[in-house]
């Protein structure tokens, strides 16, 4: 029976050729966009479970309330890691503090700047490190490090690391005990290039032995964990709730207890999908991508199976006789439904074999977009045993309308020539086609509502010039030391405008404070100033824009005790007149100027109260406005020779600050244009649909098309007639995506403090786009019929 089932529907794949591509064809793509996505999304679900402890690693984070509003960091205090690690033994099997920077690692000639961890002993096992060369306890010397499989090859090619000396920003010999494979792309550690020695980290500086060690208000470091086998995260958050807090009012704190900290553990599980908070709840995070696409995915297949219903079901005419032929000689209604489910399964199956090709053509560019390294698991059994059962489950869907309508029909109406399909038969097509376009309106509106808010963003004062900024990351002070003579060198060669220095990047924020009182600052009100160092000649190689008061001055000693706020400071504090008023912090400054808010965080956010203040420190960043009548390239080349005369130690590692901005934009623009792929693959999927039924339209119209052109009808009229129905049904469709569209827009909107509006006219060149797309489509075959010569259809009447 299935035999013949199979061996029919072959026939009926073979005999309706122009039915099937179209069917074959939409689901292939509808199927490639489901694979696509589920391959995504079990990507997603896979992050860091290449860790051993997958479900036993937590991090240690906090709640911390400022003037009613509740933040969420990861950053802790170091003291509290010794503190778990000493009082919570039975809780804990591993504790480890750890600290992420940037660095130089240079063996010979060789100078690498790379990414690396400071962590304490346990790391590697913690972690569960795959070893290639030495062992997991290869940290537990001070002067060790352990490096992955990467960087030891572009450090030593093949030759063995192990015992081998290398630097750390050329002040730091450690030797290397242990060479670990690389981390996957779907791995919190898939940057880290490196591990050193906690110990080695906790002399690199005084203040952190001095200070750091026992400040319970200092927060700069991570805390990860793994539990004690069947020990909670909840009764575990519970019991160290209130750690930190009690050690605060032990050292008498009084700003540190303001904040009120409330310590808790967050499993590994959730770190990459479930990492926003907002006002000391989980909102989210990537887990509301996985769900935006994941529905996508879902909507588009059901486009390419409503596609086969609705060809289905608008051919009924001509297979009734079949169905009428089959109930006679004795089919069942169950064998009826059986023979058209092996009809929508097997073109299921021929469409997954195509769409897999898709699916592997399109990856490459799928991956770049989506900054993954997603792969057909082509020798996995569970793949294709999933990839079966997704066949079957969307050939089932996409046949069963069909299969029970067919089945349905009285064989005695149907051999006697009385069967017609009724007024009302078209009715769950046209609803059908209107659920189609109404998914892919809304897919269009959102797609350009994303893009309008990324370029909204993009076009945002930042109150600075960004163009022709080169930053330079240091890691060791020969540069600092000699800034005035590398700065009048670079100078001389007309390559540069103007130098700087300053201790973190143009488009970030290293570091805050909140230990900050001006005069009428009302009582328990609290602050978090940003706070950046930086040289003299910070403001004209920024261009900043001063709004009163003026830049610093080398030639003014009282400088060193001046500051510049930005507005949003000024508004903050709420000084009338902010020039002269004095601010203490850990000492008294004076305000010598107010500039206008630069963004150096989130475009998408308002700008925070920022203090700019002149220091003897080490810059940790270099700041270079390039010459703009010479080109980058040959700018760059006369910089850097003098740069590795003051500094041959460090490599000439430069970032281009608009191209650092533009990287804030990357989720978002990411976002738009996977939305705007499967957009386009939806739209692809109705017009086929929308081309097949009126395809069939005009041929079950051909005799009243050939009535209506001898009585006169002309071409337009015919165009007309058979496309206004179409047009009708997608502009209901308009009318129901619109609403929908508009709320799901607004919501997502309100992710953003600074966001853009959904214009009129947004909606206007939807519909206008979507209403010609559908003419387009349905055209060819109504001008098709309407120019045909009515003798050819009318001769037999």
């Amino acid at each position: 029976m299935i035999h013949n089932y199979l061996k029919i529907a072959w026939r009926n794949l073979l005999k309706n050729k122009t039915h099937s591509f179209i069917n074959i064809t939409g689901l292939s793509v509808g199927m490639a966009v489901a694979l696509l996505i589920g391959l995504w999304i079990w990507d997603e679900f896979s992050f860091d479970k290449n860790f051993e402890h997958y479900d036993r690693i937590a991090r240690v984070m906090q709640h911390q309330t400022m003037n009613g509003d509740v933040g969420t960091q990861t950053n802790m205090p170091i003291p509290l890691g010794y503190k778990l690690r000493e009082d919570y033994k039975g809780d804990f099997k591993y504790v480890v503090l750890s600290r992420t920077e940037g660095h130089i690692i240079s063996v010979g000639d060789k100078k690498l700047g790379t990414q690396g961890n400071f962590m304490q002993p346990e790391a590697p096992y913690l972690f569960t490190f795959d070893m290639l060369k030495g062992a997991r306890s290869g940290l537990t010397d001070p002067s060790s490090i352990m490096l992955s499989a990467k960087l030891a090859k572009s450090l030593f090619n093949d030759a063995d690391p192990v015992n081998q000396l290398i630097k750390i920003d050329n002040k730091y010999v450690v030797k290397v005990t242990g060479v670990y494979k690389d981390f996957p792309s779907g791995s919190t550690l898939k940057d880290i290039e490196f591990v050193s020695a906690w110990d080695l980290y906790m002399t690199t500086s005084p203040f952190l032995k001095q200070f750091a060690l026992h400040e319970w208000g200092n927060n700069s470091w991570d805390i990860y964990a793994e539990l004690q086998p069947g020990a909670s995260v909840e009764q575990l958050s519970a019991k160290i709730r209130d750690l930190k807090l009690n050690n605060l009012k032990l050292q008498g704190d009084k700003l540190g207890i303001s904040f009120k900290p409330v310590l808790f553990l967050q499993p590994m599980s959730r770190w990459h999908l479930y990492s926003e908070y907002k006002n000391g709840v989980n909102t989210g995070g990537e887990i509301e991508f996985v769900w935006l696409f994941g529905i996508i995915g879902v909507f588009v297949l059901l486009l390419a199976c409503i596609n086969f219903m609705n060809l289905s079901t608008a051919r009924s005419e001509k297979r009734a006789k079949e169905v009428g032929i089959r109930k006679t000689v004795g089919s069942l209604r169950s064998q009826l439904i059986g023979q058209f489910f092996s009809e929508s399964i097997m073109l299921a199956l021929v469409a997954f074999a195509i769409s897999i090709l898709l699916v592997q053509l399109t990856l490459p560019w799928f991956n770049g977009v989506a900054g993954k390294q997603v792969q057909v698991p082509w020798s996995s059994p569970v793949f294709w045993l999933a990839g079966l059962l997704f066949s079957l489950i969307t050939g089932v869907i996409a046949g069963s309308y069909p299969a029970f309508y067919l089945s349905s029909f009285q064989p005695v109406k149907v051999l006697k020539g009385t069967f017609k399909a009724g007024r009302f038969a078209s009715l769950p097509r046209r609803v059908l086609v209107v659920l189609q376009f109404t998914v892919s309106v809304t897919l269009i509106i959102g797609t350009i509502m994303v893009f309008k808010q990324v370029q909204y963003t993009k076009n945002r004062p930042v109150g600075y010039d960004r163009t022709g900024m080169v930053q330079i990351h240091m890691r060791t002070p020969e540069i600092h030391t000699k800034f005035s003579a590398f700065r009048q060198d670079l100078l001389r060669t007309g390559a540069v405008a103007e130098v700087a220095e300053s201790g973190g990047p143009i488009t970030s924020v290293w570091n805050d404070n909140s230990d900050i009182s001006w005069p009428g600052k009302p009582p328990g009100l609290q602050c978090d100033f940003s706070v950046i160092s930086i040289s003299p000649e910070y403001g004209n190689t920024v261009d900043w824009k001063l709004v009163a008061g003026r830049n610093f001055s080398k030639g003014e000693l009282s400088d060193s005790s001046a500051i510049i706020v930005n507005e949003a400071a000024v508004k903050f504090m709420d000084l009338k007149n902010p020039l002269g008023e004095t601010i203490k912090w850990y000492k008294n400054f004076r305000i010598v100027g107010v500039v206008k808010d630069m963004v150096m965080e989130s475009p998408y956010e308002p700008v925070g109260p920022a203090i700019f203040y002149m220091t003897s420190y080490m810059g940790n960043y270099i700041d270079i406005r390039l010459n703009p009548k010479m080109s980058d390239h040959q700018a760059l080349g006369l910089i850097a020779p003098i740069f590795n005369q003051y500094d041959p130690e460090e490599p000439f590692d430069y970032q281009f600050t608009d191209k650092e901005y533009a990287a804030k934009f990357a989720d978002e623009e990411r976002i738009g244009k996977l939305a705007g792929f499967f957009t386009l693959l939806a739209i692809f999927i109705s017009c086929m649909g929308l081309f097949g039924m009126a395809s069939f339209m005009a041929e079950q119209r051909t005799k009243e098309i050939g009535v209506r052109k001898v009585l006169g009808a002309s071409v337009l009229n015919l165009w007309q007639l058979l496309s206004k129905d179409f047009v009708a049904l997608v502009v209901i469709s308009l009318v129901l995506a619109t609403p929908v569209a508009t709320y799901i827009m607004n919501k997502w909107l309100l992710n953003y403090k600074y966001h853009t509006e959904l214009s009129w006219w947004i909606i206007a060149a939807t519909a206008a786009g979507a209403i010609l797309i559908t003419l387009l489509t349905v055209s060819y075959q109504g001008i098709k019929a309407a120019m045909a010569n009515p003798v050819n259809s009318l001769k037999s009447e």
